[in-house]
């Protein structure tokens, strides 16, 4: 989910998808091999902070964002108690 998130983030900046996806994938890589910490390498990468501050990525990695919708989500589910 990060990761299609900061392709829209870096698309949104008007970076071309193609360009987006290698970006990121380049940053992701070493996660996955368990290499570094997906957020610290997005900062340092000049390409990415070209075009989102640290403030726009960590932005996207907070956890706020991503659990913003869950009380309607619980809700529609289980309904009122």
């Amino acid at each position: 989910m990060l990761f299609e998130l900061v392709c829209f983030g870096l698309r949104e900046k008007g970076v071309a998808r193609e360009d987006a996806y290698r970006l990121v994938q380049r940053n992701a890589m070493p996660v996955w091999r368990g290499e570094g910490d997906f957020l610290a390498l997005l900062k340092s990468d000049q390409d990415v902070s070209a075009h989102l501050s640290e403030a726009e990525l960590a932005d996207m990695f907070d956890l706020k964002h991503h659990f913003k919708h869950v009380d309607t989500i619980f809700e529609r589910v289980f309904g009122t108690a």
